[in-house]
């Protein structure tokens, strides 16, 4: 019988050896994240994978399952312990190795298998572990499977089966490549740096662009788990000056930068502007539904406001669904309805039939970005953005909170606000005209001004967006006034970033 997990093992001595140590808060909405060693060891992760079996045998899934592991020091073997809890769980293991998250997603189509377990911690410091997981192609888990696993692992819930095996799949990546390649190349010479952040994306991005038929600048494409310049987060402005420089230097056409698993991208146009993913969202929804008129599009609510406002769209009978922040959310939201595309301010982007599988991937995300310049020929990512509406937002700003508390200040911001508009009491001096709680408070004002306060599903952090299509001024105004509200909590700390 397999042990029960604790929540806490110190290292170099025989517990942390001979027992399994799984933090509980390391299960989060959509994915797993831990600190290897400290929040979790291997023991541990065979746990996770002994849990995920039992949990696929519950919900009468075919006990296959497609594994892979990004770049890091630790995480091949950290895929391997998972994958012997899982062949105890009586699950047949189908491994393809080093990947991206969307290759494995990709797997799941390719080798007809139902279920997926991919070791990341994405684009998180060196140092965290994480898997994403699902068993029901093409979205992941979600809330309510994340919480029923952690059940299972953190209660000893487990079932052992005999049928486990393990299958490599040699040479995968060819067959990834070929499905991203086997298409007319671009009709347009597009010169295009493909920044990797020394993370997974640089063993596999730069020679698909290639393929495609274009010139790229490679930046940051060697392979390098300690990151040496900064995390590969295209979220991160570090990331985004890093390329914009690089584009300039180079008079490339475009920058796209991949994070550390490859399922997020970046775009910074041919004058070296970064473009923050929600308003390369906008720009893409223009084009599709150029071609697919009436489309629905999904975008989480960090987005920028101008999915529902923009006349273009509104003239192109475009409907914009604002839901949930999280990959996992986003994906089934799409499935649910539909939708040609789902768009994250993250850099998380789904399309669905007929241009994707409805899963996140960079690459996929990439491509789209370049066939949009092939089908604009004569205007630059410069000015396909310069025609969009003038907005001034923020990045996405993350106070730190601690996991176990940042919910709960979020419930007291969201009860604040809802106080607040029903006094009839003005935020940042404008009236409140409208609240969404769908994930976390976003307020938006008379004047169109927004701000978001929500907690973040992978960090102990919270999330903190605003947006004004009225001036810069307004811009901070919301964000003066949203933080004030926050700093009645004293467990919210400093910022990672600010406006």
């Amino acid at each position: 019988m397999f042990p029960k997990p604790v929540p806490q093992l110190f290292p170099n001595t025989a517990e942390f050896e001979s027992l399994p140590m799984v933090k509980p808060t390391g299960f989060r909405e959509y994915d797993a994240r831990w600190l290897f060693g400290k929040e979790i060891n291997l023991m541990g992760m065979q746990a996770l994978g002994l849990g995920l079996a039992t949990y696929l045998h519950e919900i009468g899934v075919k006990p296959e399952i497609v594994t892979g592991h990004d770049f890091r020091s630790y995480s091949s073997s950290i895929k391997y312990a998972l994958i012997t809890g899982l062949m105890a769980g009586g699950v047949k293991v189908h491994d393809i190795g080093l990947a991206l998250s969307p290759m494995a997603y990709f797997a799941q189509f390719a080798l007809d298998v139902p279920a997926v377990a991919m070791v990341t911690a994405s684009h998180n410091d060196n140092g965290w572990t994480g898997v994403k997981m699902g068993a029901q192609r093409p979205v992941t888990f979600g809330p309510d499977e994340m919480g029923r696993l952690r059940d299972i692992v953190l209660g000893g819930h487990f079932r052992s089966a005999t049928g486990g095996s393990y299958h490599f799949v040699s040479d995968f990546p060819a067959l990834y490549a070929a499905d991203l390649t086997t298409r007319p190349k671009l009709a347009r010479k597009l010169k295009v740096v493909a920044a990797c952040g020394n993370g997974t994306a640089g063993a596999f991005a730069p020679q698909i662009l290639e393929a495609l038929g274009c010139e790229v600048i490679p930046l940051d494409t060697k392979l390098d788990y300690t990151f040496p310049r900064y995390n590969p987060n295209p979220e991160d402005m570090e990331m985004l000056h890093a390329i914009a420089k690089a584009v300039r230097d180079n008079g490339a056409d475009v920058g796209l930068g991949f994070d550390g698993d490859g399922d997020r991208c970046g775009v910074v146009d041919n004058l070296g502007d970064e473009i923050f993913a929600d308003k390369i969202g906008v720009m893409l929804a223009r084009d599709l539904s150029r071609q697919y008129h009436g489309a629905t599009f999904v975008v989480d609510v960090k987005s920028t406001g101008l999915f529902a406002s923009d006349p273009v769209l509104q003239a192109q009978g475009v409907k914009a669904d604002y839901w949930k922040t999280g990959h996992s959310h986003i994906k089934r939201r799409v499935s649910d309805l539909k939708a040609l595309a789902g768009f994250e301010k993250s850099g998380h982007f789904f399309f669905n039939a007929p241009i994707g599988r409805g899963y996140d991937d960079g690459l996929v995300t990439a491509i789209q970005v370049l066939d949009m310049l092939d089908r604009n020929p004569g205007k630059s990512m410069a000015d396909l953005y310069g025609a969009l509406p003038k907005t001034w937002g923020s990045p996405t700003m993350s106070p730190h909170c601690d996991d176990e508390v940042k919910y709960g200040i979020v419930d007291k911001v969201t009860a604040k606000i809802n106080a607040m508009h029903a006094a009839g009491e003005p935020l940042s001096g404008q009236k409140i005209i409208d609240i969404n709680t769908v994930n976390g408070v976003r307020v938006t004002t008379e004047d169109g001004t927004w701000g978001l306060v929500r907690a973040s599903s992978n960090k102990p952090e919270l999330v903190v967006v605003v947006e004004s299509p009225a001036s810069e001024a307004r811009l901070h105004e919301i964000f003066a006034a949203m933080d004030g509200i926050l700093r009645q909590n004293p467990e919210v700390g400093a910022y990672n970033q600010t406006i």
